[in-house]
């Protein structure tokens, strides 16, 4: 896939839970096609940009919150991209977390449906590679009384 290809499927999959938001949440709407199109563009953006720094910054709390912290983030990035584009419309703090939430499920169920899944085989045997002593497998299940060798 080219970069071209690429990026306008990664767009796409920004601005659809966008779109789907608008008539979900009351809360949440778009005066037009273009503002919807624009919106996609600076969240895609900063999703990119702004949020790997933003999880840096606040790494303690993050982990203090056992990850909920990252919903804050969402959301402020979300008044960002507001803030910035004209006919984007937010409602209040409680539309924008249901929308910071909306967006993380839809997102996810979206990009397991369009990317494959990622599977690591790991095959195992009991013969060392090539140049390595091999070391006999213990068949008891008590470490402390096993015998190996």
């Amino acid at each position: 896939m080219n970069f071209v290809t690429s990026f306008l499927l990664r767009w796409a999959l920004t601005t659809l839970p966008l779109w789907v938001a608008s008539y979900v949440l009351h809360g949440v709407s778009f005066s037009n096609l273009e503002t919807l199109l624009i919106s996609g563009l600076l969240l895609g953006f900063a999703n990119a940009v702004i949020k790997p720094l933003l999880i840096l910054l606040t790494l303690p709390i993050t982990v203090l919150t056992l990850g909920l912290f990252i919903i804050v983030i969402n959301t402020a990035i979300l008044f960002f991209v507001h803030a910035l584009v004209p006919g984007f419309r937010i409602a209040d703090l409680g539309t924008g977390i249901l929308l910071a939430l909306f967006i993380s499920v839809f997102s996810f169920f979206v990009n397991r449906l369009v990317r494959p899944s990622l599977t690591v085989k790991v095959r195992l045997t009991n013969r060392a590679p090539q140049g390595y002593a091999s070391v006999p497998a213990c068949r008891n299940s008590r470490l402390e009384s096993c015998r190996c060798g």
